[in-house]
């Protein structure tokens, strides 16, 4: 097997960048997902902040990010929906944002919070002119979001974050004092919840025959925003199976291992028309319901199809590099498929299949 492609996602839920090979991180890919785009409501005085997945929001679809890491930027290009006689529009924005002075905002995703920077007015003025809603753009920086499910194979879920950091209770403090410290917990960007999402083209292979001749759209393996594409598998679906991979020479000081730990279950994002950005008609806004016929695997996600892996950066892998063309082994295969919500805090659990409705 080799690795067929790298997708980045420098705005979350904006179109993907291609990579040739891109560094990992314990976080995910250097510049995945660290920006936010956030739907601003106002309701009797009070301004909330709604987070924007394509799922919700699929005029998403037709904004394209490019990286340009020489100038430091990163350039989006609204293409107008197919049919219409509007004008493609470009946006910079710098890639690392100085964010002294910038207001900071409370973010929480799937029940994992953290705080991120809101950028400029124009940024804010292009996205909501595009959305043709009331939309801001915001910054991660050097913030992060913790992990509310295991990134272990059969490891414990971590705790949900305390609101109040200064208190803790009898049992915490004496288990503290027996066990020792627990290690830190994994953490993300805005990433759903975990930093990479694995998947097969060998699968997708499986899809497109389910879909009739006539379709116009076809089935594009972007729309289920994986970040490694893996060619070769042994057949459709094997994927549910690997426990890890490794990439590159294995054995070797630049060997790369990824932990596949959780499944991913599919929503209805993946019906989304990436040429007129709304809800697809006919066959291709039919994916989902396809799927359910046969890739209902996971019982922790009983009602979405699952496609493709969550999963984390093996130990010691840190700041090495992948690159399209790499060789990939499974290194360890689980027998049995992984289910969903068994190592998760049950209010991720409940947030993040709720998002799916």
């Amino acid at each position: 097997m080799k690795v067929e492609r790298i997708l980045c996602y420098p705005i979350k839920a904006l179109r993907e960048v291609d990579l040739d090979s891109v560094e990992v991180t314990k976080h995910g890919f250097p510049h995945d997902r660290r920006f936010l785009l956030l739907h601003v409501e106002h309701n009797e005085g009070k301004t909330t902040y709604k987070n924007i997945h394509i799922g919700h929001y699929p005029q998403s679809a037709l904004f394209f990010p490019a990286l340009d890491t020489s100038a430091d930027l990163i350039r989006v290009t609204y293409n107008p929906p197919k049919g219409t006689n509007a004008s493609p529009s470009t946006l910079d924005i710098p890639l690392r944002p100085f964010v002294d002075d910038r207001q900071i905002i409370n973010v929480e995703m799937h029940k994992s919070p953290t705080k991120a920077y809101l950028m400029d007015q124009p940024h804010h003025d292009w996205f909501t002119q595009h959305y043709g809603i009331n939309v801001v753009l915001a910054y991660l920086g050097p913030h992060y979001r913790p992990v509310l499910m295991s990134s272990t194979l059969n490891g414990p879920a971590p705790p949900l974050p305390s609101k109040n950091p200064q208190s803790t209770s009898w049992l915490t403090t004496l288990s503290t004092s027996i066990l020792g410290p627990s290690p830190p917990p994994h953490q993300v960007t805005f990433s759903d919840c975990a930093p990479y999402l694995i998947a097969s083209s060998r699968s997708m292979d499986d899809i497109h025959p389910r879909l009739p001749p006539t379709t116009t759209d076809p089935m594009r393996i972007e729309k289920f925003r994986p970040n490694i594409i893996i060619s070769g598998a042994p057949q459709p679906w094997d994927e549910d199976y690997w426990g890890e991979i490794t990439i590159g020479e294995h054995g070797t000081q630049s060997e790369v291992k990824i932990e596949c730990i959780h499944n991913c279950g599919r929503c209805k994002s993946i019906n989304i028309d990436f040429a007129t950005g709304a809800p697809g008609e006919g066959a291709s806004g039919q994916v989902l319901k396809l799927l359910q016929r046969d890739r209902r695997v996971d019982p922790g996600m009983k009602y979405s199809p699952i496609f493709g892996r969550y999963s984390f950066l093996g130990k010691g892998c840190e700041g090495r590099v992948v690159r399209v063309g790499d060789e990939v082994v499974v290194s360890r295969r689980i027998e049995e498929r992984t289910k969903f919500g068994e190592f998760c805090s049950f209010s991720f659990f409940l947030s993040f299949i709720h998002s799916f409705h």
